[in-house]
């Protein structure tokens, strides 16, 4: 289901003009760009602000769909904005691969590790993220990586909520303003169970299926042989009916899942979390 159209009595313009604002005050940055609307927004600004001082930043990594990555490539060329490819390389930290609930803070310390690299290499004043402060809500160990390695977040510094980063992008042009939240493949793994990449790819390639099929909010939550799909509330019907259901456990078995199964409760970001209070899935080493 598409986001809601920003409601147009509500001006955005004001916290906009604040954003500019303090994007200027930082003379050069690199946006950490992951091709989502959080971080497409800051580097969008960033360009009409700085112009060529403005650098987005992508890391490749198998964690990284690659439809995610040829669309942070093509929103770049969209904003104009110059955009840099780096490879990521947590998948060989062990720290990364044990899939503890602080595997995000790993992933992200190499990220901002690289980044600050970068930084020095390139002749940069900041690194920047899109963090908005809806992030702050769930279990993010990634952002004590951020603050570690001195990354900036101006939408939290500016209070953007989600809806207001959503207003934004669609104020500045942005046409992917209203595109699902997709976070790396690694998090549809449970705590405790490695990350790999064959299991990565598993998952990358049964969501891109299931896009195919016309499902726009995805994600396939990875249990051994198990595969559990979320989707918006709105589509549950859609994916239960006798055709559609049929295909979705094809393309299920396509990518190695011996059994599929349908989320009730539907999408809903971080529901490998609920598992922190106590509760445990199996394991699968």
């Amino acid at each position: 289901m598409a986001a809601t159209n920003p409601d147009p009595g509500t001006s955005i313009e004001p916290k906009l003009d604040q954003l500019r604002a303090r994007l200027r005050d930082l003379d050069s940055v690199l946006v950490c760009y992951s091709g989502g609307v959080d971080s497409a927004f800051v580097l969008a600004v960033a360009h009409q602000e700085l112009g060529p001082r403005a650098v987005g930043m992508t890391a490749v990594s198998p964690s990284l769909a690659p439809s995610e990555k040829e669309e942070a490539a093509s929103i770049a060329r969209l904003i104009g904005a110059d955009h840099r490819l780096v490879e990521s390389h947590e998948i060989d930290d062990p720290s990364y691969v044990a899939n503890n609930p602080d595997r995000c803070f790993h992933c992200k310390s190499e990220l901002y590790r690289i980044a600050v690299y970068k930084q020095r290499e390139w002749g940069i004043a900041a690194i920047v993220n899109g963090t908005n402060v809806d992030d702050l809500g769930d279990y993010r160990p990634g952002l004590d990586a951020a603050r570690e390695a001195g990354v900036l977040s101006p939408l939290v510094e500016l209070g953007f909520t989600k809806a207001d980063v959503r207003a934004g992008a669609s104020a500045v042009g942005l046409p992917i303003w209203d595109k699902p939240a997709a976070a790396c493949l690694s998090s549809r793994i449970p705590y405790g169970t490695s990350v790999t990449r064959e299991r990565l790819a598993r998952i990358g390639g049964f969501e891109a299926d299931l896009r195919t099929l016309g499902f726009r909010q995805v994600r396939v939550r990875f249990h051994d042989d198990l595969a559990r799909i979320e989707l918006d509330l709105a589509d549950l019907t859609r994916a239960a009916g006798t055709e559609m259901r049929a295909e979705i456990v094809a393309a299920g078995k396509r990518h190695g899942f011996r059994y599929v199964t349908l989320d009730l409760g539907g999408y809903r970001t971080g529901s490998h979390n609920e598992v922190l209070v106590g509760r445990a899935l199996r394991v699968v080493s």
